[in-house]
């Protein structure tokens, strides 16, 4: 082979990889669940901060929506960006505060998306959680 077509053929590998990286990575959940309710420890430290912030006041005990919208349905459309966005800096125009200035949110943010996601999902079931294994 040639060292033009060999080069080619690199760059054409290289770019396939890196195209299908991002996909391969958005199909593998944040979460790890099993029977509904058994999660693994960093999803059970997201939904204690749920639990912890009182977010049912607004989306309700089972994520389904109140006052503010269903996170069951946001989380369907939402990246995790926009997740996070909307949490930290708030939507104050619909309601929504900022959580930036918490510690616990701040410090829980990709466990909280990864509990909600798997609510969304429909992998992990409304009420109490428990650690995997425990």
């Amino acid at each position: 082979m040639n060292r033009l077509t060999n080069n080619t053929l690199i760059a054409a590998v290289w770019t396939l990889a890196m195209l299908s990286a991002p996909a391969m990575a958005a199909d593998t959940p944040p979460y790890k669940v099993a029977d509904g309710n058994k999660v693994d420890a960093q999803t059970l430290s997201g939904w204690k901060t749920w639990r912890s912030m009182a977010c049912e006041r607004c989306h309700g005990a089972a994520q389904e929506g109140m006052v503010g919208p269903s996170l069951v349905n946001s989380l369907r459309v939402l990246s995790k960006e926009e997740f996070k966005t909307a949490v930290l800096k708030g939507r104050i125009e619909k309601g929504m505060p900022n959580f930036d200035t918490s510690k616990m949110v701040t410090e829980n943010i990709d466990n909280l998306y990864a509990y909600l996601k798997g609510r969304s999902d429909g992998a992990i079931a409304p009420g109490r959680l428990q650690e995997m294994g425990k």
